[in-house]
């Protein structure tokens, strides 16, 4: 790890905000701006991020600041927990400050059962949620596509899975965006990302994707768990966190070189080459957008695939029936995605285009993007933790909307490499950490496990009492998992 983020000049703003100067850096133009506590900081201070930070904040039109989130780690171009807007009508977007997983998010499903009526038969629905969730790097999906049928998925995302009978009406009434963001343009698409998707839909992929049994094990905030259904200590739930496979990843990758021959062309130097960017008034940003648009929707009907597969397995272990009054969907959280949204920015309404490269939508209670059931206590933010410590469930606060272009964290954040965690630990020893924890574990493959190892993470715990303090997310519960199933 460089250290060189020890050397950017960090300005104290209270105890959990820190400002790089505009200063820094000539081509700035806005300070950044990074949410850590004390412990964290130093943390962050280890490898890039911060100067990416800096280096966001010289994208044309950014406004604002150029922020971090406490789970904040080096990423393509953006760091990983990276947010900015850039003006609509004189700024930029840049394919890799979205990222590669385009719509990577989190899915969180309740149930109505209990630790105790789990825990005995643990080892049979592992064993069924590793059966019918695929799993594994290029594996193939549940469901294999024609290209009519993916141009489909582009326009429609979950609703098309609902309507091909993997899901309900209901679950599309908590998904963010309704589990479709418009302005697809499958045409946009090429060729090679539509060869990458027609075999992956329903399927989990590799590295930290997972679905996870878990159990409410801390309620902080018992109006707001209940208004989630999530009504008792010891209820078992299921997260789901996985993104667009390898279609996603293609459209990010074709679009990143159109970004960066367009850079060429014209002569522009920028900062970092990852930071290649598109006017947000070009042809060639637009129908990045439709194309990322299609990746995100691709991205949420795999995951309405993967809890149909969930619902199937608890179906046929415990007999319950797999439908939503039994095994209700909670939410699902999407980051790495751009979003044309509208914030009140130095006294004055602006339309802006927010990047959220590994961070994760935090609207507050009231706003009418919130789901009418929640909106009286915010929107739901899943923050998956590591196998073997815990996971939580937020509501935004009214300090998003204030501060942070309504965004929070998205997870633990790492803070070693896949190598180094490879390293630290053998996978064989971590699988009997976890089973003396009561954790059962199955994965595709044995070998990669130990690339994700709790010791490669930062305590999830420490990053989400961060943005609770800052006022961007409230806690509501805190999850512990008991059935880890990784690709």
């Amino acid at each position: 790890m460089s250290d060189s983020g020890s050397k950017i000049p960090l300005q104290r703003i209270d105890a959990y905000r820190w400002l790089i100067p505009q200063s820094y850096q000539p081509k700035m133009c806005v300070s950044g701006i990074v949410y850590a506590d004390d412990a964290l900081i130093e943390q962050i201070r280890q490898d890039n991020s911060l100067q990416q930070v800096a280096n966001v904040a010289t994208l044309p039109g950014i406004v604002g600041y150029s922020l971090a989130m406490p789970d904040i780690h080096w990423g393509y171009g953006f760091p990983v927990g990276g947010v900015a807007a850039t003006d609509a009508e004189t700024g930029v977007i840049s394919p890799g400050g979205i990222g590669f997983d385009i719509n990577c998010g989190v899915r969180l499903l309740a149930t109505d059962l209990s630790y105790q009526e789990v825990k005995g038969k643990a080892d049979r629905l592992a064993d069924e949620l590793f059966q019918r969730l695929p799993s594994g790097v290029g594996g193939k999906g549940m469901r294999s596509l024609s290209e009519r049928e993916l141009r489909e998925v582009m326009v429609r995302g979950a609703a098309w899975a609902v309507e091909q009978g993997y899901g309900f009406p209901e679950d599309l009434e908590v998904a963010e965006e309704g589990g479709c963001l418009a302005g697809a343009n499958p045409d946009t698409v090429s060729a090679t990302a539509i060869q990458r998707g027609v075999n992956q839909l329903g399927s989990l992929g590799a590295g930290n994707h997972f679905c996870e049994v878990q159990v409410v094990d801390h309620i902080y905030d018992e109006e707001a768990a209940q208004a989630l259904g999530l009504y008792r200590q010891g209820q078992v739930v299921t997260t789901i966190h996985c993104g667009s496979r390898g279609f996603g990843h293609q459209v990010a990758d074709d679009f990143i070189r159109i970004a960066e021959v367009r850079i060429a062309k014209e002569h522009i130097e920028i900062v970092d080459k990852q930071l290649a960017y598109l006017p947000l008034r070009s042809q060639e940003a637009k129908a990045y957008l439709g194309a990322m648009a299609a990746a995100a929707n691709f991205a949420w009907a795999n995951r309405q695939l993967l809890m149909h597969g969930v619902r199937q397995a608890f179906s046929r272990v415990f007999g319950r029936q797999a439908r939503p009054a039994e095994m209700p969907l909670v939410y699902d959280v999407c980051h790495n995605i751009a979003k044309m949204e509208e914030y009140r920015i130095d006294g004055q309404l602006r339309r802006v285009c927010v990047h959220r490269k590994g961070a994760t939508r935090a609207f507050p209670a009231g706003h009418p993007a919130v789901p009418e059931k929640y909106r009286a206590v915010g929107q739901p933010v899943l923050i998956p933790g590591d196998m073997g410590r815990y996971s939580f469930v937020l509501v935004g606060a009214p300090g998003s909307m204030e501060q942070s272009f309504g965004t929070t964290c998205h997870g633990a954040g790492r803070q070693r490499s896949r190598t180094a965690a490879k390293k630290a630990i053998s996978s064989k020893d971590l699988m009997a950490q976890l089973e003396a924890k009561g954790i059962t574990v199955r994965v595709h493959s044995k070998g990669l496990l130990a690339e994700e190892a709790p010791l490669a993470y930062k305590d999830a715990e420490q990053v989400v009492r961060v943005v609770h303090n800052a006022g961007l997310a409230r806690l509501v519960v805190r999850l512990r998992p008991i059935i880890v199933v990784k690709g």
